[in-house]
């Protein structure tokens, strides 16, 4: 029922139906990733965890929802470098505990490498890998990935000796935008490391990127561009060098290549959520669902540029290895970069995947 919901959300969103397919269980994805449900109620937060091998387990806090989302929204306010860090790993330590303590408390998550979230309300625009425990942060731990639901499409780790890709980017300053220099570089090292279509600036326009996409059999596509992701379809798009393209032309674009070969990686780097609209994660959702794209690994939060430019190059460094997958990719990348004493903070590693 609720991913029947959360499905059903998009296709509002979307104003046509973004997919039609069957829930599996998590014992056929990953036998060792959980799904964590919280769903926000008038007086509580309750929470159904799915484990592979295990019934469903089902857990409550009884906060209003008010408290909850005023808790959400003043963490959100705290996630940058000046802030207070007692206040902010204070109430880092507040959401861990409705989402992960009792799970972790109960032994359930003993055999767990991956946490999938399903996110409800305003935990949408909350990035679930800086919550911390008291010792550590989520991801330190696990590796963490958003779904909108089970309802997932089968999808491989790439391999850089047998992928390709198409890769386009802005770093000048454009269309009141400001300029995003270290792009250049985040292009030039992931050509280097996978056969890429590039894609920069002039280059960078709509008719070019259509063009580039439908005569492609390209694996992974990845744009480095300023976007904004809104509840409101006409708000939500992608910078291009000659203007915007709505994230509904994307979503059909990508669809259309995607039929006769799957992608099977999306990376929107350089993007942003609409300033304190829950919903406008819906907009990368619908886009991750009706692309047909099998991953889809995006920023949505104001994140710096240099700091974006290394983390996606050692993700992408990290896919090489054999047997890697996607979010264990992401997670090492992640952490390799809170390691530089520069980028310690969680803020310049938050992302969506």
């Amino acid at each position: 029922m609720i991913e029947s919901l959360q499905l059903a959300e998009l296709d509002n969103f979307f104003r046509e139906a973004c997919l039609d397919v069957q829930s599996q269980q998590i014992d056929q994805i990953d036998a060792q990733a959980a799904v964590v449900y919280p769903i926000i109620l008038p007086d509580r937060l309750a929470v159904i965890l799915s484990v592979a091998g295990q019934p469903l387990h089902y857990y409550t806090s009884p906060i209003p929802a008010s408290d909850i989302n005023r808790t959400l929204q003043d963490f959100l306010a705290s996630l940058h470098p000046v802030s207070d860090q007692a206040v902010r790993l204070h109430l880092s330590q507040q959401i861990y505990d409705w989402l992960i303590r009792p799970a972790e408390n109960e032994q359930f998550l003993v055999n767990t490498k991956t946490l999938v979230f399903v996110l409800d309300g305003a935990f949408r625009n909350v990035p679930i890998a800086t919550l911390h425990d008291g010792s550590q942060y989520l991801l330190e731990k696990y590796a963490v990935t958003l779904s909108p639901g089970l309802q997932l499409l089968s999808a491989r780790s790439p391999n850089s000796t047998q992928e390709s890709a198409v890769v386009a980017g802005i770093s000048e300053s454009r269309n009141g935008f400001k300029a995003l220099p270290a792009v250049v570089s985040e292009i030039k090292e992931l050509s280097q490391l996978i056969p890429s279509s590039t894609l920069l600036n002039q280059e960078f326009t709509v008719e070019a990127l259509t063009k580039r996409i439908q005569n492609s059999e390209a694996d992974i596509i990845h744009l480095a561009t300023h976007g904004q992701f809104s509840s409101r379809l006409e708000d939500t798009f992608l910078l291009t060098w000659d203007g915007k393209i709505n994230v509904q032309e994307l979503s059909s674009l990508l669809k259309k290549r995607s039929t006769h070969h799957s992608i099977e990686l999306l990376v929107l780097s350089a993007c942003d959520t609409a300033t304190g609209d829950d919903r406008a994660a819906l907009g990368l959702a619908g886009l991750a669902v009706k692309s047909g794209a099998r991953s889809t690994l995006a920023t949505l939060w104001p994140v710096q540029d240099t700091a974006a430019a290394i983390l996606m190059n050692q993700f992408y460094q990290n896919l090489q290895m054999p047997g890697m997958t996607k979010a264990e990719a992401l997670r090492k990348a992640q952490l390799a970069l809170m390691s530089d004493q520069i980028y310690a903070d969680p803020f310049f590693g938050r992302l969506l995947f």
